[in-house]
Parts: structure tokens; sequence; C-alpha cells
């Protein structure tokens, strides 16, 4: 077990909700960020590695959808999941450093706001919302 593996699991342990929806979005930004330095050394192998395990937490955020919740929220993030699984599999198909980039910087605006979420959360002195009744249930080991 690697310290990068251990440390996901230790902060996974005790998050509410809405940090682990932060914690795959970090996921996905690192595993996006090796796919360009792989896409960089021509290693197609690691680069394929790193875009697949990138959709596969991107299947998971997007299965963890509460789709009983209507709400816009869960219609965008419905939208951006599926955006960002074509934009990875176009990324791969095209070897495109442009298009994984891209992809970051949504990730990083869309993690911004969880995180502006997590802090809003925190400074209630009641129980706040969780993720799930903003449209999503996180449950990932990965």
């Amino acid at each position: 077990m690697d310290a990068r593996h251990s440390y996901r699991e230790s902060a996974g342990r005790g998050a509410s909700g809405v940090q682990l929806v932060i914690l795959l979005y970090e996921q996905l930004i690192q595993d996006l960020g090796r796919a360009i330095k792989a896409l960089e050394a021509g290693n197609i192998e690691t680069r394929t590695q790193q875009i697949n395990h990138a959709l596969k937490v991107i299947a998971h955020l997007q299965t963890s959808l509460n789709l009983e919740v209507k709400g816009r929220v869960v219609q965008t993030l419905m939208r951006f999941y599926s955006t960002l699984r074509a934009k990875l599999l176009e990324a791969q198909a095209r070897a495109s450093r442009q298009i994984l980039e891209e992809q970051v910087a949504f990730l990083l605006e869309v993690r911004e706001a969880w995180m502006e979420v997590d802090r809003a959360v925190s400074e209630r002195a009641s129980p706040g919302p969780t993720v799930q009744s903003a449209g999503t249930r996180a449950h990932w080991r990965g």
C-alpha cells in the first residue's frame, strides 16, 4: 500500500459526503496530471491507465448522483460528467494535451464550488445538508 493510497483512505474515513466528493475531484485532477506527463513522455500505456482510472472515478461520481432529486444541480452534474467522459475519450483518441488541460481547468472550477459548499456547511452550527440532499451520494474506495 503506497503513501498516497493510505492518505486518501484515512482522509476519506472521517470525511463528510461533500468532502468525499472533493477528494474524488482531487483524484481526477491528479490522474489527468499524470496522463499529461505520460503524454509528454510518449508513454501511451501510462496515459491510458491514468485516463481509464479517471473514467472510473467519473463513473462513480455519476452513478452516485441521486436521480430521485429532480433539481437543477443533479441535471447539471450529470451533463458535466457526461461531457467530461466524452472529452477524456476524445483526448485519449487524439493524444491531446490541450483537451486534458481544459478538463483539468473545469475540474478545478467545480472542485472550488464543492469546497465553498463544504465551507458553508462547516460554518453552520446545526447539521447542514448532506451531499445526498444536494443530489449525490458519495462512497468511494479507489
